[in-house]
């Protein structure tokens, strides 16, 4: 069959190429280029070594998706960004806490020793799932909330949604790993809590607002519980659990106490501000106390006691390990205010949480 010859030219022939705009090259930048080039230092390219040398602005009055440093587009799209101002949402260890979030990951599937795990009498075991079903429901709330504030944050400051998401990534990997040992030992989920406290979290209208509330205050608490697995613990695999989410957890309440020193520091006006939302979130936790078993969760706490007793049969022993724990974690959500430069919360805190340490 002949090639028609009329196809056969256009195939063969070049066509015009548009105009071609190449500015953005800029050769004559060169030289600007190897001045700044980077080298790694000792624990690698880092975000610290990045911005080495670089001065943060306080505010920015751009509202599009550009990057911190890329020049200006002029008909780029605008966002709905609520934080121009960097004081706002930022915290001076964000990029530490960055950098060892993104080292420290690990994995619920391969990080636990899961044969480990043996047959636990019933009521221990029914008590596991119950403790665990709750924590799974928590750290689905602990993974939601942080990423209601990713696009209100400018992306001149990055390092802070780069760090939420790492958090996100955590309470992931948390509500997972709870939600496997509440399966992994023939158990199986049971009973939902109330879930009154994790909805003021939610439905937190400002981003201090936010970081106070969880990092602060609920995560605090939850780590204080993490730090005392050893006593809740049966086997291995359970102290793997608790000693790797409260790793986790230890670096979200870092970023809120060093988010808390920043804007006391830097809007000190906004200090009785800080004080109504904390006022918010005890409230509710003291009528849970006042009875020694959570009035929005008393099936968590009556786990506690029967995992801390070794079965119902101690559960007065139980009861006074769930005592001490309330007292530490309210020791050390006062001690993070404190290093937050908010002392005098221990004396405006809620009477009832601080009868723990009055006591």
């Amino acid at each position: 069959m002949a090639i028609d010859q009329d196809m056969l030219h256009q195939l063969t022939t070049q066509e015009d190429l548009p105009e071609l705009d190449l500015s953005w090259l800029r050769p004559e930048d060169r030289a600007r280029v190897e001045a700044t080039r980077l080298r790694p230092g000792r624990k690698g390219l880092t975000l610290d070594t990045l911005e080495a040398g670089q001065d943060l602005p306080d505010a920015s009055d751009d509202y599009t998706a550009r990057p911190r440093g890329a020049e200006r587009h002029p008909a780029a799209a605008r966002h709905h960004l609520y934080y121009p101002l960097r004081h706002e949402t930022w915290s001076d260890n964000v990029r530490l806490l960055y950098e060892e979030a993104v080292q420290r990951q690990w994995s619920s599937a391969t990080d636990i020793p899961w044969h480990t795990l043996r047959p636990l009498p019933d009521d221990v075991e029914r008590a596991w799932c119950q403790f665990a079903t709750f924590l799974t429901e928590v750290e689905f709330i602990a993974g939601d909330t942080p990423g209601q504030w990713l696009e209100r944050i400018n992306p001149e400051w990055y390092e802070v949604k780069l760090f939420l998401l790492t958090q996100i990534m955590d309470e992931a990997r948390h509500l997972d790993v709870f939600r496997k040992r509440a399966l992994a030992n023939g158990g199986g989920l049971l009973q939902e809590s109330g879930g009154g406290g994790l909805r003021i979290i939610l439905e937190c209208q400002d981003f201090s607002e936010f970081s106070a509330i969880m990092h602060v205050f609920a995560e605090a608490l939850v780590q204080t519980l993490f730090r005392s697995g050893e006593a809740l613990a049966y086997n291995e695999a359970e102290k793997a659990i608790f000693r790797l989410c409260a790793q986790d957890e230890s670096r979200h309440i870092a970023f809120g106490v060093m988010h808390l020193k920043h804007i006391l520091e830097t809007q000190p006006w906004r200090r009785e501000e800080i004080h109504y939302y904390l006022d918010k979130i005890e409230g509710p936790l003291s009528l849970d106390m006042q009875s020694g078993a959570s009035a929005n969760a008393p099936l968590f706490d009556e786990a506690i006691m029967v995992l801390a007793g070794g079965g119902r049969k101690n559960i007065d022993k139980g009861f006074d390990f769930l005592m001490n724990l309330r007292r530490r974690q309210v020791l050390e959500y006062l001690h993070r205010l404190e290093v937050a430069g908010l002392p005098e919360r221990r004396y405006r805190m809620n009477p009832v949480l601080r009868a723990f340490i009055e006591t």
